[in-house]
């Protein structure tokens, strides 16, 4: 629908009318497509049995390293059940993997056992908006150890390249309050692997690396949960925090 106006005057008074017509407007009731899909061989089964096949190589690196992953998992339950704390970060994918990770001990894994302490540094908006905006992006991590991390506890940083410049401030962080720091990377060496005192490397493309540290994590938590259960005496997870 249009509205058209008109003006006239009459003496002193000016009177403004306005019709409307239904006329079709100017603008198209509905936006023109963006994409265009493309006409032809839509079937993309070769690339999604690519990606597939290229998990293999990261669980095959896992399968290479579960002597550590069981290792972190009860160091981590000994900790934790002392009265530490685990500290975790990413940035991005390996953020949201960070914060899966606190949320197993936080909350549960699998059977029901007591909460432990947890925390996501990337997870708190506040404090990494006024960090960033206050001191830079690389201090984000660095800062919120000092301010959380007590000697003893675990610093565990993600990233599938290894060379993340906040999360390499971080480790100097914890290592000046004497926090135990792993990294759970992509493809060794690197940076971050090289500065932490202990590492995991995925060796696989960077989106299967993610998905290998995901089944990490849970292999992490599988240990973690058997010793807290053989510390308390049985299976049932009863025990909980001294």
């Amino acid at each position: 629908m249009n509205i058209k106006g008109s003006v006239t005057t009459k003496g002193a008074v000016t009177i403004r009318t306005t019709t409307q017509t239904n006329a079709p407007s100017a603008v198209p009731d509905t936006l023109p497509a963006r994409w265009t899909p493309d006409p032809g061989d839509s079937n993309h089964t070769a690339e999604v049995t690519k990606h597939l096949d290229n998990v293999l190589p990261a669980l095959d690196s896992l399968r290479s390293q579960s002597g550590l992953l069981s290792e972190w998992g009860t160091v981590l339950a000994k900790r934790l059940l002392s009265g530490q704390r685990l500290l975790a970060a990413g940035n991005g994918g390996s953020a949201a993997e960070a914060q899966h990770f606190t949320a197993e001990l936080v909350g549960r894994f699998d059977e029901e056992r007591a909460p432990f302490s947890a925390i996501s540094l990337h997870a708190e908006s506040s404090a990494v908006t006024a960090l960033s905006n206050d001191y830079g992006y690389e201090e984000v991590f660095a800062r919120q150890v000092r301010a959380h991390g007590r000697a003893g506890d675990v610093l565990i940083l993600l990233s599938t390249s290894g060379r993340s410049p906040n999360l390499l401030k971080a480790v100097r962080a914890a290592k000046e309050r004497g926090i135990t720091t792993w990294a759970l990377t992509g493809t060794g060496p690197n940076p971050l692997a090289d500065a932490c005192d202990q590492a995991i490397t995925v060796d696989a493309i960077s989106a299967n690396a993610q998905e290998g540290h995901l089944i990490a994590i849970h292999a992490v938590c599988r240990a973690f949960d058997a010793e807290v259960a053989r510390r308390a005496g049985s299976n049932s997870f009863g025990g909980g925090q001294p």
